[in-house]
């Protein structure tokens, strides 16, 4: 008999760690709502989380340096006047984020640098066309201010923020609670779950159904769907005997999945987590204490089980960092933010090795805060491919520069900023080229200090 040889990965001895307790944001009531997304959004800037709010939803904004304990009168975003339900960073500007209420309202919000000062409740935007609670947000990574929302009335939502215009609805294709919904690399399709068992892959624009999986999953708890490398869709779901389950899928073909593997027996929705740079998964459940990952190829099973993080308790959400907010020179490949009931604890996903110098297999060029086609345009149908940065120099990607480019949404959505023209939008321009100016000095003196230090 052959001896059995190892597959061979640059990923089979990825470890997590947690940080040290000092690093770790304390004391924050993390919302007790029994839904199932992320309650958790973070970016090279901030990390935000869903709280308890009494009278009303809230969420906490914190730069990513403010750790240590919270204090109880640390201003939070308080518009909603229900619970929160979902939040997302817009991925083109790091200082917008979108929320998803119970009161069937998505608010757009606007968070200056350095955080809060005091509450926030009044939003640049306010989108309002669900008729129950909204449950599920995502950005369109290429198209500049295009946002997704999906809400219990069986409804997905295309909006153009700028304008705060419900763009497409797409009201017959689902008959039942959407469970979860995403985009594909380039914004060109979406993929949904939906609870009466099928998934479905949909032109976003035209809101025809492309594809569709009758029973990805046999058993009846919720499935959660996102797509992989080469349009490939990865399911997590239930067995009949309530086993969790991991699935792969070719949408051309449906009618088999390319590999379907059982987990354990436990209750919590298996949220997925992919990086199409390393082709890595990342399954966190609800309520589970451990991270598992898996390395998604070409080659069968296709689907290849790598490690494990597990710690002592349990997480009641979880945020996972874009890879330009990661440190590079320390190969770190992920950063996943865990909730607690009090605290959150970011866990750290690095690749052992020995040189310090920057591993150019592990970070290939990843997507930028940069859109590629403006939210008209697309809208219109013009299709735009992400753009791509290198990490070589590690934080300078994120350097506010980045978004100079970007108008904000506040001059977007004000009217005034219509009718400025001549002197007063030079006078803007100037102002606005001062204060990246500045935040850029800024960024330059941390970083000299740091060195210094070392």
């Amino acid at each position: 008999m052959a001896p059995r040889v190892v597959r061979t990965s640059k990923f089979r001895h990825v470890f997590g760690q947690a940080v040290k307790a000092d690093q770790c944001y304390d004391d924050i009531r993390i919302s007790q709502m029994t839904w199932d997304s992320n309650f958790c959004t973070v970016n090279p800037k901030f990390v935000a989380m869903i709280v308890d709010a009494s009278g009303g939803g809230a969420f906490i904004v914190l730069p990513l340096n403010k750790t240590g304990r919270i204090d109880m009168s640390y201003p939070t975003v308080c518009g909603h006047t229900g619970p929160v339900l979902d939040i997302e960073w817009c991925p083109h500007n790091d200082n917008i984020i979108a929320s998803g209420s119970e009161d069937c309202s998505v608010m757009i919000w606007e968070v200056p640098d350095g955080g809060l000062i005091s509450p926030l409740t009044s939003p640049l935007v306010k989108l309002d066309g669900h008729s129950k609670r909204v449950g599920i947000l995502s950005w369109h990574p290429t198209a500049h201010n295009v946002l997704m929302s999906a809400g219990c009335d069986n409804v997905v939502i295309l909006w153009n923020v700028a304008r705060g215009e419900a763009v497409v609805r797409m009201d017959t294709q689902h008959t039942d609670i959407i469970y979860s919904a995403c985009w594909n690399r380039d914004g060109t399709q979406l993929l949904t779950s939906c609870k009466d068992k099928k998934i479905r892959v949909l032109d976003p624009r035209k809101g025809s159904v492309i594809a569709e999986k009758d029973k990805p999953h046999e058993g009846s708890r919720p499935v959660r769907a996102v797509f992989v490398n080469d349009g490939k869709i990865l399911t997590t779901g239930f067995s009949k005997m309530s086993e969790r389950q991991v699935a792969l899928w070719d949408p051309s073909n449906l009618s088999e999945a390319l590999t379907l593997q059982e987990l354990d027996t436990s209750s919590g929705v298996l949220l997925p987590f992919f990086d199409p740079d390393t082709g890595v998964v990342y399954l966190c459940g609800k309520g589970d204490s451990s991270i598992r990952y898996f390395e998604v190829t070409d080659e069968a099973p296709y689907v290849h089980y790598l490690s494990m993080y597990s710690s002592k308790e349990s997480q009641k959400g979880m945020g996972y960092m874009p890879k330009r907010g990661l440190e590079v020179n320390k190969c770190e490949i992920a950063r996943f933010y865990k909730l607690h009931e009090r605290k959150c604890e970011p866990i750290v996903m690095t690749v052992p090795r020995k040189s310090d110098l920057f591993q150019e297999d592990l970070f290939p060029d990843t997507i930028g805060p940069e859109p590629s086609v403006e939210a008209d345009d697309w809208f219109d149908g013009k299709d735009g491919q992400p753009i791509l940065i290198s990490l070589k120099d590690g934080f300078v990607a994120t350097k506010p520069k980045e978004f100079k480019v970007i108008k904000s949404l506040m001059a977007t959505t004000s009217h005034s900023a219509a009718h400025s023209h001549g002197d007063n939008s030079e006078v803007q321009a100037l102002q606005s080229e001062v204060k990246d100016l500045k935040a850029a000095i800024e960024e330059l003196t941390k970083r000299v200090s740091e060195l210094e230090s070392k």
